[in-house]
């Protein structure tokens, strides 16, 4: 005999719970960082500072990548209803921060481009004036930052039972998968703004008190190196999200020892992220017991609570 019964989110609704916030957390950052990018953009080609060029292009790039984040959010409330999503639109938010470390990677690669080309081809610097809007731009983007740095504080609060002695398992099994990688995305970029700010600044004064002309771009390649390391470390957060990577190697491990511990069988188990918060999982399972799916699903709400669990219950030797 085979029992089978599916999870209970009935309408596959698995966006993060800011979801709405987060969205207009980044309308926010994306209309006062359009007005400073255009800004750097003018002020950089009039007193001729590449760090300058560089904190200003890499700023309107992040735009178009801030702009991908509210697309993603505001689809994914769209058609979150839409049952040709088989498990809802809660990871369209990752492909939107993948698509951004995307561009974050090529940013950082035009940025030292750019970079070498001026250490060969150096142009004067009205020091100044370029120092005074990469103060403005540091400011700006730790602004953004700031405002776009996600709250981790409910991680770890979302109604579980902590039956069977798992409580610190389950604990732990928590902390990952509640991110939203869209606002991740969304951030690290304006992160690595303030970064290329910092940068500027340090290469503007360094070069105006002693003259050092050719830090200037050599502090953008340093700049593209690190900005390059936040876009791979981001696609591939996003990209095991996407390919429903195994969130947890502790949460699978765990759900199989409760089932084992009961003397039974684990003979298939897939766990995966649906969006910010939201796990599914399958789970079959065979038995030589007269027990039924909701004895397991009681049994395995103390190691995880998982939004969508699908679980199948064989009697062994029942089967042809």
């Amino acid at each position: 005999m085979n029992d089978i019964s599916a999870g209970q989110h009935k309408n596959h609704d698995f966006r993060g719970r800011n979801h709405a916030r987060n969205a207009g957390r980044v309308k926010i950052v994306l209309a006062f960082s359009a007005v400073m990018m255009v800004g750097e953009i003018v002020a950089g080609h009039l007193f001729g500072s590449m760090a300058l060029l560089a904190d200003g292009w890499h700023m309107a790039t992040h735009l178009a990548a801030l702009g991908i984040s509210l697309i993603a959010y505001i689809f994914a409330e769209r058609q979150a209803e839409n049952d040709h999503f088989s498990f809802g639109t809660g990871k369209f938010g990752d492909l939107g921060a993948y698509t951004s470390a995307v561009v974050l990677a090529i940013v950082a690669l035009g940025i030292a481009w750019e970079s070498v080309d001026r250490f060969f081809n150096p142009t004067a610097i009205a020091y100044r004036e370029a120092m005074a809007v990469a103060v403005l731009g540091l400011v700006v983007n730790a602004v953004a930052a700031v405002l776009l740095m996600e709250n981790h504080g409910h991680s770890h609060a979302h109604g579980h039972d902590h039956d069977h002695g798992h409580a610190h398992d389950n604990h732990a099994h928590d902390h990952g998968h509640h991110q939203d990688l869209n606002l991740k995305s969304a951030y690290v970029h304006m992160l690595a703004d303030a970064a290329t700010s910092v940068m500027a600044i340090a290469a503007i004064g360094l070069a105006w008190t002693f003259g050092w002309v050719g830090l200037d771009p050599v502090i953008g390649i340093v700049g593209a190196i690190v900005i390059l390391r936040w876009a791979y470390l981001l696609m591939r957060s996003s990209g095991a999200t996407l390919l429903d990577a195994q969130p947890s190697a502790e949460l699978t491990h765990a759900i199989r020892a409760e089932v084992e511990a009961l003397g039974d069988r684990v003979t298939d188990l897939h766990v995966w992220r649906v969006g910010p918060g939201h796990l599914a999982g399958i789970v079959s399972i065979t038995t030589t017991q007269p027990r039924n799916v909701d004895f397991y699903r009681a049994a395995l709400t103390g190691i995880a609570k998982l939004s969508h669990l699908t679980i199948e219950v064989e009697v062994a030797g029942e089967r042809a």
